[in-house]
Order: structure tokens, then C-alpha cells, then sequence
């Protein structure tokens, strides 16, 4: 098995894993009386992120890595751990808000408003061309963008709207 499959099933079996926390969040918060903001965007996100792994899975095998690339995307996996770790049980892969719960202030939260958004931004350019993939880094990237433009507008009425 080559590097850059390795680190694809790694990367999804993450992704996997993520889901299932993600689900169990969602469930607690929509019971503790959270609401749902733009859901009608989040199968999209969903199918981006399905393509751009499967597109790396089809496109890898025999690459060559950049060990350089690989190495600042695994130091997104530890902010991508800190974003999870501050947020605990309010990550979600949606967009939901439990009314009346201060905004969460603490850990990378204290320098940025959407930090996950810009470790999702970094990842889906950079593992890509660590495989050399320039063109699924670009295409991706420009639709990332685009749905990521939305959302931020969308959790930005409804951090509002909840306070």
C-alpha cells in the first residue's frame, strides 16, 4: 500500500469517526431544545467532502509525496483536535444552536470566529497537493469557498438569532 492511500483511509476512517461524534452531538443538543439553522446546504457539504476524498482515493494511487505538504497537513489534524477538544459537545458537522448559551470564547475561539472553516479550507488544498492533484486542489477549493460562504452567513444569523 503506498503513503498516499494510507493516509487517505486514515484521513476518512477520521472523517468517519468525526460523523458519529458529530450525530451524538446533534442528538443531545436538538433534546436539550437547539434548533437547526440551513439544513437545506448540508448535503452538499457532505457530497463535497465525499468527492474530494473520493477523488483523492481514485487520483493517488501511485503519487509521489510531498512530505513537506503532508507534514503541515497533519499539524491541521492538531487544530482541527484543539477546535474539537474547545467545543466538545457543541461540534457539529451542522449548523446548530441551543438558545440562551454564551458564544464559546475559550481555546483557539479566543483569536478567531470560524476556526474549523479555515483548518477545512487548508486541508482540502493541501492534501491534494501533497500528492501533486493541483487541479482537484483548485476545483475543490473554489467550491469549498462557495459553500463555506454561505454557511458562515447562515451560523452568523443564527448565533444571532439565538442570543
Amino acid at each position: 500500500m503506498s503513503l498516499a492511500t494510507l493516509v487517505i483511509l486514515l484521513v476518512v476512517a477520521q472523517r468517519l469517526a468525526e460523523l458519529v461524534y458529530a450525530r451524538r452531538n446533534t442528538r443531545r443538543l436538538l433534546a436539550r431544545g437547539a434548533r437547526e439553522y440551513g439544513a437545506g446546504h448540508y448535503p452538499l457539504i457532505v457530497l463535497l467532502h465525499a468527492a474530494w476524498l473520493a477523488s483523492l482515493g481514485l487520483l493517488s494511487p501511485g503519487a509521489s509525496v510531498n512530505l513537506w505538504l503532508l507534514a503541515a497537513f497533519l499539524l491541521l489534524q492538531a487544530a482541527r483536535l484543539w477546535i474539537l477538544a474547545t467545543l466538545g459537545e457543541h461540534w457539529t458537522t451542522r449548523v446548530i444552536v441551543l438558545p440562551g448559551t454564551p458564544l464559546v470564547r475559550r481555546g483557539v475561539y479566543r483569536y478567531l470566529n470560524h476556526p474549523n472553516y479555515l483548518v477545512v479550507t487548508a486541508e482540502i488544498a493541501l492534501l491534494p497537493l501533497a500528492f501533486g492533484m493541483w487541479r482537484v486542489a483548485i476545483i475543490f477549493s473554489v467550491l469549498n469557498t462557495a459553500l463555506l460562504a454561505h454557511r458562515i452567513g447562515v451560523e452568523n444569523v443564527a448565533l444571532r438569532a439565538s442570543r
